[in-house]
């Protein structure tokens, strides 16, 4: 279970996570995390978030971010909100680390998921920020704070999260594994 104050590392990029508050703390209504990316250029697909807006501030460096098809910037003191049920990402193009404040709201268990996914990266199960496809299909189905591809049509997402995500679970995937966050869903 994320913890506040707790730093995830990813040990291939050097990019940290610190927890500020946790779902737990917040009863739910947020999550909110202290980032640092030194790595440089997308490392996620462009997603949706159903349930959640992302509010980003920040503190030093450049951070870029795509909304409404656009990409745009902001540095130190500048926010921006990237609202859920729109497509967007975020990223570092800067050669000099981006650190920004990040709160997600409702925070529902999405920092389970963060401290999930840099434990998989750490072992080298998720690359290039993709999780295989089995995977994905089992954390999209059975997360509560779930998010699509941009790319995507969400209907035909939906057809694959809900038909082969109890298949990939049968042979034990799950959203959440103990090894990571010390509960599993």
């Amino acid at each position: 279970m994320p913890t506040k104050g707790q730093i995830l590392l990813d040990n291939f990029t050097g990019d940290t996570i610190e927890f500020i508050e946790t779902s737990s703390d917040t009863n739910g209504e947020r999550v909110t995390l202290k980032v640092t990316l030194k790595s440089k250029g997308q490392t996620v697909d462009d997603h949706i978030h159903i349930l959640q807006d992302e509010t980003f501030k920040v503190l030093s460096g450049r951070m870029t971010y795509l909304r409404d098809g656009e990409k745009n910037y902001i540095s130190a003191g500048e926010e921006v909100v990237l609202p859920k049920k729109k497509p967007h990402n975020h990223y570092n193009t800067s050669d000099e680390p981006a650190v920004f404040i990040q709160t997600i709201t409702p925070g529902i268990d999405v920092d389970l998921f963060i401290e999930n996914l840099f434990g998989m990266i750490n072992d080298c199960k998720v690359k290039e920020g993709k999780l295989p496809f089995l995977q994905a299909m089992v954390t999209a189905r059975y997360l509560e704070s779930p998010s699509r591809l941009a790319a995507i049509p969400m209907g035909l997402q939906n057809v694959l999260i809900n038909t082969i995500g109890p298949i990939a679970r049968m042979f034990g995937y799950r959203a959440i594994y103990k090894k990571y966050t010390g509960i599993e869903k």
